[in-house]
């Protein structure tokens, strides 16, 4: 006999979206289960759409709570979660209606008490302006070791060909890895990441479930289409690690190689600054063409940076006439270089 689940549905101002969420959610084929709606201060009608969904079905709950961003409401969720097994769910998506049972089944008969997280594959699903499906696109992750698992968590999505591995929707947790590690509250977004990074460090087991477990949605809306937004945030990611699990800086270097040819390009010396403390050397910048060995050639290149116009340094703003100026300036250019190739 299975024990009671705790799926914790996460809503602000996207009630539109909240009863498709909670109908994969008791649809489920393992049916002992508890749907709690987090409602971040929505000023929508999701109270209307949760208290209409609590009429129909015993096993809603609805919790009100001033606004403070998805890993607050993740906590909370999981502080009013009675199960022993929690699912963590965005309004915007729903799982499989076998994905409970399914993963459940794996638990191994030896360690039905241990801390362990399951994993499954998922499919994002693309919406039009007026949240019709358009596209969807199947993620298979694989099972992987812990240290392939947070060697991925460390780099960006968009750097790399191999899909997020721990989407919290596609995961099934013990109640008590969230009773022991909280999501962190002053990341606003890839506190997720950050997450499941601290919780593999901390001796959580993931077990891989081969099944397309969870459903997520990509549209307009989402915050992680705001670039500037979330760069800020992948800098306080990367902050973190360094200050909590230093040991794992070096598998930081491909996003913060990004993020510092990002912040030079664009002068943005506030981002740079911070960005600089943490960078693992040797970096690899301007088109990965020019090596700097060390801190003080970093900050030598971003003042540098500051006076030169973007044709010197970057190919992709080069016109037949700069190309013809900078044959005419080789020279300089390589005093440039040699003077950023500073010896360690």
């Amino acid at each position: 006999m299975f024990p009671l689940i705790s799926i914790v549905i996460n809503c602000f101002n996207q009630g539109h979206y909240l009863e498709r969420s909670v109908k994969s959610v008791l649809s489920q084929t393992l049916t002992d289960i508890e749907c709690l709606i987090i409602d971040d201060g929505s000023t929508d009608g999701t109270r209307q759409i949760a208290q209409s969904l609590i009429s129909q079905d015993s096993r809603v709950k609805y919790f009100f709570k001033e606004n403070s961003g998805l890993p607050s409401s993740r906590n909370f969720g999981i502080q009013q979660a009675q199960g022993e097994w929690v699912q963590c769910l965005d309004a915007d998506d729903w799982i499989h209606k076998d994905k409970i049972r399914f993963q459940l089944s794996y638990l191994p008969t030896d360690k039905i008490h241990e801390d362990i997280v399951f994993y499954s594959d998922y499919e994002r699903v693309f919406l039009d302006d007026k949240d019709n499906i358009i596209n969807s696109q199947e993620n298979i992750i694989g099972s992987l070791s812990k240290d392939q698992l947070i060697e991925r968590l460390l780099i960006p999505d968009f750097l790399t060909s191999s899909p997020h591995p721990c989407l919290q929707q596609a995961m099934l947790m013990k109640k008590s890895i969230g009773n022991k590690t909280k999501f962190p509250e002053h990341l606003k977004a890839l506190g997720d990441r950050y997450f499941a990074v601290d919780i593999l460090k901390n001796g959580a087991e993931f077990i891989y479930t081969p099944m397309v477990g969870a459903y997520y949605t990509k549209h307009k809306s989402n915050r992680t289409n705001n670039w500037n937004y979330m760069k800020n945030y992948y800098t306080v990611f990367y902050e973190n690690i360094a200050e909590n699990y230093p040991e794992l800086n070096q598998l930081c270097q491909i996003g913060i190689e990004y993020l510092l040819e990002e912040v030079i390009r664009e002068k943005n010396n506030h981002l740079f600054d911070r960005l600089a403390q943490i960078a693992p050397t040797p970096v690899y910048l301007i088109d990965k063409k020019i090596k700097i060995n060390n801190k003080v050639s970093l900050k030598i290149l971003n003042a540098a940076r500051r006076v030169m116009p973007n044709f010197l340094l970057y190919e992709k703003y080069r016109g037949p006439r700069s190309k013809k100026l900078i044959s005419m300036m080789s020279g300089k250019i390589k005093l440039v270089k040699d003077i950023l190739h500073l010896p360690q």
